[in-house]
């Protein structure tokens, strides 16, 4: 399934049903007086978070929702029936963003969660809403509300624990498919993510989070270069995030940096959050190397620097056990 986070559709609510001029006429009955219904309701727009959901790409198909008028009114005081709401369900992380790409109308971060969006036209009223003690007879129904109408954007932003940076080509994919089920595709090239994958930790029989990996980013992501820096996003909720930088690479305070600079002009607070940084592929590299270079970065970053090979496995789990410290400690911060 094509993996895709953002798209642009069109809502619109129903309109409210009309009321009708109606009297009562009946044998026997010589002044039977209005009796118009009023018109009902027209049908919502709902959004609604989906568990069972995780990607956009059925708005890629369906881009418009309309929702049904509302019945109109009927003589003997009926009144109309109202139309039923369309619900959409997206995934969770979703957010609901208006046409200006910058005013976000809901965020649906938890299951289940539902918004109303956009809220069905009222029905008109009936004649016999109108009858006074000097109106008895009136003409009047008025024509039923109409619905509101807009276009949004639909951008996604996955629900992760801990977010997986770094340049191409840094073991990223090969962490994520180690410690967890995920199989992301691995290669000897650049940009072999293209999209973000997910990936399920369980460290023990009764502790587990998740753990997102993103496409690399490089020098000038975040005007374009590369894949640009648009999946950034799906890290932004993350409690912590794992950098992982090349040391069989060299250059490594200069990727550090690269990262860096991309992530703090990107915002969205990514350059304030947590961080754990691993010198990775310890294997490619001699005892000497991996020495000067872990106490280069950090010197440059100023925080521990930890030293990891994905391929051996050598170092893994003490990353993962300090991976799930650092996700208990951001859940118990939250609960204050």
């Amino acid at each position: 399934m094509k993996f895709l986070d953002q798209a642009k559709i069109y809502l619109k609510s129903g309109d409210g049903g009309d009321g009708v001029v109606a009297f009562r006429r009946e044998r026997f009955i010589e002044y039977g007086g209005p009796d118009g219904g009023s018109g009902g309701k027209g049908g919502d727009i709902i959004f609604e978070s989906a568990e069972n959901l995780n990607t956009l790409i059925d708005f890629r198909y369906t881009q418009h929702f309309r929702a049904r008028k509302g019945g109109n009114g009927a003589g003997s005081d009926r009144t109309g029936a109202g139309a039923e709401d369309v619900v959409i369900k997206v995934p969770i992380g979703t957010q609901v963003i208006d046409d200006d790409k910058e005013t976000v109308l809901a965020d649906l971060d938890k299951p289940n969660m539902r918004v109303t969006l956009l809220r069905g036209g009222d029905g008109g009223f009936g004649n016999a809403c109108f009858k006074t003690s000097t109106n008895r007879a009136p003409r009047r129904a008025d024509k039923g509300w109409p619905g509101e109408e807009r276009w949004v954007w639909l951008r996604l932003k996955l629900i992760a624990d801990v977010g997986l940076v770094g340049l191409p080509n840094a073991g990223k994919s090969t962490f994520l498919s180690i410690v967890s089920a995920a199989k992301p595709k691995i290669a000897d090239y650049p940009f072999t993510t293209l999209n973000p994958q997910l990936g399920v930790v369980r460290p023990s029989a009764t502790e587990e989070f998740v753990i997102a990996d993103i496409p690399g980013l490089i020098e000038g992501a975040h005007e374009g270069a590369g894949l640009g820096d648009r999946f950034l996003g799906h890290v932004e909720r993350c409690g912590v995030l794992l950098h992982l930088i090349d040391g069989a690479a060299g250059h490594v305070v200069d990727a550090w940096r690269t990262v860096r600079g991309e992530m703090e002009a990107y915002g969205g607070g990514l350059a304030e959050k947590p961080e754990i940084l691993v010198l990775n592929k310890s294997d490619a590299m001699t005892a000497r190397e991996a020495s000067s270079r872990r106490a280069a970065l950090a010197k440059a970053s100023g925080q521990e620097v930890h030293l990891m090979s994905g391929v051996t496995g050598d170092n893994l789990q003490p990353i993962v056990r300090l991976l799930m410290n650092h996700v208990h400690a951001v859940k118990e911060a939250r609960k204050k």
